[in-house]
């Protein structure tokens, strides 16, 4: 049976409609869904008996459970959520002044091999669908109890190797239920997040960011770079065997040209290994061609022998070429909040993943 989660605010109104249900029933269960997270269509009190069993009939309601929290003395928090077949995703809550971001997984595992991060260490298993990307989000907030203000599809897995599903997510994201009317009176808040406060992440599918291109969202995208040269980058992202440099750079120019949206490109700065003056030069130089801006990023230690470079001094030679640049805030080291740690630490104890792809 379909998960109710999958459809929108217009496949619900549509079905009700086509049941004879007045207009009004839609909105209460998506209340129920979206501002109180139930779990059951039999929580659904204000509904009639008959009408909770059609919809028990007729559909799953699959949510996820939480598997393991972890605080940071900074405030950020790491979710690990466990989906009804036994495969584990993590999802992190940020707070920074402009307010709290949830960085969200899109897949359980990554394919994409990159050697800096720990998401790919413990396999791939499958893709999410929509609504278990869209539950991390509605989970982290009820959990909370923090309004949630900007999604980043960052966390573990390859967005765009997850092309339809995150489509998907942000159609829904995007629905009329997510607005301040669609609030039930009394219960959390609803997401009311914009596009340009969502950003998709990806190491450089060239093939799927034209054709991402093409869709005209118009949220943020995210190139992780890592390295400016082709040596380089293919030793850290076997991606780049597939979509050189020279490809990417071209293919960001005509997403750029397209939708006016510049670009950020991460770099995890790596010592000895993409730290250079050269190397900061070089990138200078690609960002000229995209109208780009580089995001550093401190280097998490994953146990992968990779130590974290100077990004204070990296950043001064790109600023002095005029290259745009900050420099990520390092938020909850010590609680393992880089991208699959906490996920490779639970299938290391043991506690193995169905794997389904």
């Amino acid at each position: 049976m379909p998960n109710i989660k999958e459809y929108s605010v217009e496949d619900i109104n549509a079905l009700f409609v086509s049941w004879g249900q007045k207009p009004y029933r839609a909105k209460q269960v998506i209340r129920w869904l979206y501002g109180r997270g139930v779990r059951s269509f039999s929580e659904m009190t204000d509904l009639s008996e008959e009408l909770r069993t059609k919809l028990t009939e007729s559909f799953t309601l699959n949510s996820p459970e939480l598997a393991e929290q972890r605080d940071s003395a900074d405030g950020t928090t790491k979710y690990l959520w466990r989906y009804n077949d036994g495969n584990t995703v993590e999802s992190v809550l940020l707070n920074y002044r402009y307010g709290t971001s949830v960085c969200v997984s899109t897949q359980a595992g990554c394919r994409m091999g990159c050697k800096f991060c720990a998401s790919p260490d413990a396999g791939f298993a499958r893709n999410l669908t929509a609504s278990e990307i869209l539950d991390q989000v509605l989970f982290a907030q009820l959990k909370s109890g923090t309004q949630i203000g900007r999604i980043d599809l960052m966390g573990i897995g390859e967005p765009l190797d997850n092309f339809d599903n995150v489509v998907r997510f942000i159609t829904l994201v995007r629905d009329p239920l997510f607005s301040p009317g669609g609030r039930a009176k009394g219960s959390a808040p609803g997401l009311n997040i914009g596009m340009r406060h969502i950003t998709v992440s990806t190491c450089g599918l060239v093939p799927q960011i034209a054709k991402f291109a093409e869709l005209e969202i118009p949220c943020n995208l995210s190139v992780s770079l890592h390295a400016p040269d082709d040596e380089t980058r293919s030793a850290l992202m076997p991606v780049n065997n597939r979509y050189n440099i020279a490809e990417l750079i071209d293919c960001c120019e005509r997403y750029y040209n397209k939708l006016n949206r510049r670009i950020t490109f991460q770099y995890a700065l790596i010592k000895g290994v993409n730290d250079s003056p050269a190397q900061a030069k070089l990138l200078a130089g690609l960002m000229r061609k995209v109208s780009g801006h580089v995001n550093l990023i401190h280097l998490n230690d994953t146990g992968n022998g990779l130590k974290a470079g100077d990004d204070r001094a990296f950043g001064a030679l790109l600023l002095e070429r005029g290259a745009t640049v900050t420099t990520r805030r390092s938020l909850g080291a010590d609680i393992d909040a880089a991208c699959g740690m906490l996920r490779r630490r639970t299938i290391e104890k043991g506690q193995r993943e169905v794997v389904t792809a």
